[in-house]
């Protein structure tokens, strides 16, 4: 089902056919438009490709998904999910004039997962300006179509997502990491891939490898072998995903000198082996 508001309450309206092999590279814009204040404006469908990104610039209106209404006001931004049944349209006694893109591409899903969409679509901007901007942008790469236009709009979406995420920095699921920790764990990001000990690290932090182990834990919740091998098993998901390397070569490339534990961890980690998950992330059988 779809109810789509009337074609004279757009004040713009622009469309995109993005080159198909742009798609598995850059986010890309088929649609985007701006609305004009509509009480009538009301879209219910049961699914649709992409996600859309609308952000209100006065007024107010509603989203609607995985069952729950979700009010929306002047400066921010809602993310629906079209992949499953959404809903959204003004409030009739104020209505919002709004700016939208449907965005497609690579790990949105995973996006929505860290930005937690399915419970909280919605996100006070703190920079309305940026974000109008940021739309702007996009309405002009869409409608100058120059052949550049793909990476810059995927530069442009990247900036939308960015907008997000820092409106929901203060409920950030990463844990503030304390100063004294800081050159341990900046190492263990950078080289994950090279062979460590709880000593060595300690003596990085300037502490005994106990009292390290122990300040650790209370600051991540785990231990500092265990967070090094999550690091090394978020990085291998992107290797799987982003290349065709043999999984012998993934394992070494994150820092596993042994196959089979490097299987054995990263099941233990996804609940999938490496060949299984970079099957359901890429179609790829390698």
């Amino acid at each position: 089902m779809q109810l789509g508001a009337k074609p004279d309450s757009f004040a713009a309206s622009f469309y995109a056919a993005p080159h198909a092999e742009y798609q598995d590279v850059f986010y890309t814009v088929p649609r985007a438009g701006h609305l004009v204040r509509d009480p009538e404006h009301h879209i219910q469908r049961d699914h649709f490709p992409g996600h859309e990104l609308i952000f209100c610039l006065q007024g107010q209106g509603y989203v609607r998904v995985h069952g729950c209404r979700h009010l929306v006001k002047a400066g921010e931004l809602a993310w629906v999910d079209c992949y499953h049944p959404h809903e959204h349209g003004a409030i009739a006694e104020d209505p919002w004039e709004l700016f939208w893109v449907r965005i497609e591409g690579p790990r949105l899903q995973q996006v929505c997962t860290l930005l937690a969409t399915a419970t909280k679509p919605v996100f006070r901007v703190s920079d309305s300006e940026a974000a109008k901007q940021v739309y702007r942008e996009i309405f002009h790469l869409m409608e100058a179509q120059t052949p550049e236009a793909a990476p810059l709009i995927h530069a442009a979406v990247a900036r939308l997502i960015a907008l997000a995420f820092c409106s929901r920095q203060m409920s950030s699921p990463y844990v503030h990491v304390p100063a004294s920790l800081t050159k341990a764990v900046e190492w263990m990001k950078l080289f994950y891939f090279e062979p460590i000990t709880v000593i060595a690290l300690a003596d990085m932090a300037g502490m005994s490898p106990s009292h390290f182990a122990r300040v650790f834990k209370a600051a991540f919740g785990i231990s500092p072998i265990n967070w090094l091998r999550r690091e090394r098993i978020s990085q291998a998901k992107r290797r799987l995903g982003d290349s065709n390397d043999r999984i012998q070569e993934v394992a070494m490339q994150v820092g596993y000198n042994d196959r089979f534990f490097f299987s054995r961890d990263f099941k233990k980690l996804t609940g999938f082996t490496p060949r299984e998950f970079r099957r359901r992330e890429t179609g790829f059988r390698g």
